[in-house]
């Protein structure tokens, strides 16, 4: 079995890209990679209690707000390279969809809600690497209020019919039961995916490094889990 973990990131006139993607965990190494980021977040945070003052969140970190305020930037940094090394050292999958907002609604008279349309497409590349591993996977979602039932019924659906909607759809059976939903500060892992997404989300374009220091740091993390994690990135359309 593999946990599978995922997230999203809300995409806006200056970044009109919709990214969802995450992290798929082997159970029999769950244990052991839960402690890994355990130990990060004790580090980190002198506590390792399951609160929203202890979550590793992409924005915060970066910017420096919330429980991050008054951390010094090159150790909030160090954080997100950290999540790096951890994915890259314990061969942890990453797979990612990245919908082109403004493409995807000309391109079709009546185009699916990204959420919609991500969830599906990225529940389809983890079923993916679920049949190159002979393994089965349970999924598990930040919470967003808006998108819980619709995505639930959607997979009840899918799982129904043998196989997502789209032209060439596959059947999603690699999945059991249904797709949860949890906040992320009740989970390590979502929170892993969520800062995998975040970096995706502001560096996937880039070809050179941003100009500020803080930037440009966060720039050569992503490129080292592009050079060095199993990932793999759909485009949509």
């Amino acid at each position: 079995m593999h946990l599978i973990y995922f997230d999203e990131n809300k995409h806006s006139t200056e970044n009109p890209y919709f990214n969802i993607g995450g992290i798929l965990v082997p159970e029999t190494k769950v244990l052991e990679l839960d402690e890994t980021l355990t130990k990060i977040q004790y580090n980190f945070f002198g506590s390792s209690s399951m609160v929203a003052e202890n979550e590793f969140h992409r924005n915060e970190m970066f910017h420096g707000k919330g429980p991050f305020k008054r951390r010094k930037l090159q150790d909030r940094i160090k954080v997100f390279d950290y999540f790096a090394t951890f994915i890259i050292t314990n061969e942890i999958p990453i797979r990612l969809v990245r919908i082109d907002v403004n493409r995807h609604r000309q391109r079709y008279t009546y185009p699916d809600p990204e959420y919609r349309l991500g969830l599906m497409l990225f529940l389809e590349r983890a079923c993916d690497y679920l049949d190159e591993v002979n393994d089965l996977g349970i999924a598990f979602g930040d919470y967003e209020k808006d998108e819980v039932a619709g995505s639930v019924v959607d997979f009840s659906e899918y799982k129904t019919s043998g196989k997502t909607p789209m032209y060439f759809g596959r059947p999603l059976g690699r999945l059991v039961d249904t797709v949860y939903f949890t906040h992320s500060h009740h989970s390590r892992f979502l929170q892993v995916a969520d800062v995998v997404v975040y970096m995706a989300g502001r560096y996937l374009a880039r070809t050179r490094a941003p100009e500020k220091w803080h930037d440009a740091r966060l720039f050569e993390v992503w490129t080292k889990i592009k050079a060095s994690a199993d990932l793999k990135i759909q485009h949509w359309p």
